[in-house]
This record gives structure tokens, C-alpha cells and sequence, in this order.
């Protein structure tokens, strides 16, 4: 007679416990269920549903960030990035440097400086994604691949919610393609705040993954839902197929090196 010493699972390398991994999936899914809810609402509810998608999508990523690289790279992204979002939109407000000249509207709830609280919570919500994918294929340009990916989503970002009437530019001179509502110099602001954010990001956050962290799949699949949503919600839903193809076929090329580097599994 054997008797055979029961010995429980370990988790594999790069695994979390299922009640994190539960727990990312769950407020992932809210943040992505929310965003396809957007198109399909009006009035007092969009306005409510607009704010809620900045926060809930911000918090995934700060969970993910959280659990993929720990807590001293969630509290200095998080803190970093509020506090650069905050008195650069500040900035751009009072001074119409370095976006252009434009003004929020009371839609988005408390302001901080002029600033509704919910804004520094956008950049949030798209720093941590961007700055994993910098980190991957743009060695010593993690700065600057970081300020064109966030000024490329902002493509799809400002004319949707200038049309919305969450805020309103004030346009004089050349404008962004296929966006009349929106200055050139938006862009040129956000590419110049982006590689100044995200190259700051680089420095001061830490770049080892934890072991038995969260895997990329989360920040991997907001990128491509932001390409989704953008791309469908505007040919579709907003009726702007201008703005689809055009910011579409941008935000591809830009983010299209990553996702060739991931593909190929390379560390």
C-alpha cells in the first residue's frame, strides 16, 4: 500500500491570485461595458455616464499598475500624473498655452483651478497603458513615442467631446484634419505635454514587472478598445467617418510596432 502526499497547485510565474485577477476583470469589464453604453444614451444620463467612464477606466488601469508593478509605481504614476495634468490643463485654460485657447464647461462636475477634477483623471487613465507600451519597443525614445501615442489618442478624445459640449475651443488658423472644431495646436500641445509626461514617467517610476504580477493582457486590451471604440463609434454612432479613418489609421501605425513586438514575444 502507497500513500501519496497531496501537494497543493502552485501558481505559475506571471499568474495572480484569482480574487486579484477577479477583481482587475471586474472593474476592466465595468470600465469597457460603460464606454459601450456611451453612444447609446442622451442628456442628464450621458453627462453622468461620461464622468463615470473617466473614472472607472482610470481606476483599471491604477489596479492593474498596481498589481502588475506594485505600489510605489501606482502611487508615483498616480500622484505624478494628477498633479502634471492638473497645472498643465491649468495652464492651458488661463494662458491658452500649450493646447490653444478653449474653456470647460460646468457639464463635468467640481473643478480644481478652473479644471474639473475628472480631467486629470483622462490622462491617468491612458498614461499607464501608454507608457508600458514606450517602455517595450522605444529604447531611449520612450519619451517621444509616449507624446505622439497620447496625442494620437486624443484624436478621437477632443472632437467627441466638443461635440458633446463638454468643452469649446476657440479656433483661429489651421485646424486638425477632418476636425474644423479643433486647432492644429491642440495636437502640438498634446504631443509636446505627452513626451514630458511619459519621458518624466520613465525616470521616475520602476520598470521591473513584479513576479506574479498582472500580465499585460488588461493595458493591451484597453489599447486596441480605445482603436475599436474610436474607429466603430464615429463610422457608425457619431457619424464622423473622417475622423474614423483618419485617427484610425494613425493611432494603427503608432501602436501597430508594440503589438508586432508582442506577437513575436520578445521581453
Amino acid at each position: 500500500m502507497s500513500i501519496r502526499h497531496y501537494t497543493p497547485r502552485r501558481r505559475r510565474y506571471g499568474q495572480l491570485s484569482p480574487r486579484a485577477n477577479g477583481l482587475l476583470n471586474l472593474v476592466f469589464g465595468i470600465a469597457i461595458l460603460l464606454q459601450v453604453i456611451y453612444p447609446l444614451v442622451h442628456g442628464e444620463t450621458l453627462r453622468l455616464l461620461t464622468i463615470n467612464v473617466v473614472y472607472w477606466g482610470a481606476g483599471a488601469m491604477l489596479l492593474h499598475a498596481l498589481l502588475a508593478y506594485g505600489a510605489r509605481y501606482a502611487s508615483t504614476y498616480f500622484l505624478f500624473t494628477f498633479i502634471f495634468a492638473l497645472i498643465i490643463e491649468h495652464v492651458g485654460v488661463q494662458t491658452a498655452w500649450p493646447f490653444g485657447s478653449y474653456s470647460y464647461s460646468s457639464d463635468l462636475g467640481l473643478k480644481i483651478f478652473q479644471v474639473p477634477l475628472v480631467v486629470p483623471f483622462a490622462w491617468i487613465m491612458m498614461a499607464h497603458p501608454v507608457l508600458t507600451a514606450a517602455r517595450r519597443i522605444a529604447g531611449n525614445w520612450v519619451f517621444l513615442y509616449g507624446g505622439i501615442a497620447l496625442a494620437t489618442w486624443d484624436l478621437f478624445l477632443d472632437p467627441l467631446m466638443v461635440t458633446s459640449g463638454r468643452w469649446t475651443w476657440r479656433v483661429s488658423g489651421a485646424h486638425v484634419p477632418f476636425q474644423p472644431e479643433i486647432p492644429l495646436s491642440n495636437t502640438f500641445g498634446w504631443l509636446l505635454s505627452g513626451m514630458f509626461l511619459i519621458g518624466i514617467l520613465h525616470l521616475i517610476t520602476p520598470r521591473e514587472k513584479r513576479k506574479g504580477g498582472a500580465s499585460f493582457r488588461t493595458t493591451d486590451a484597453f489599447i486596441l478598445w480605445v482603436l475599436f471604440s474610436g474607429f466603430v463609434g464615429n463610422l457608425f454612432f457619431f457619424h464622423r467617418p473622417g475622423i474614423a479613418l483618419f485617427a484610425g489609421a494613425i493611432f494603427t501605425i503608432v501602436f501597430s510596432p508594440y503589438f508586432f513586438n508582442r506577437w513575436l514575444g520578445r521581453p
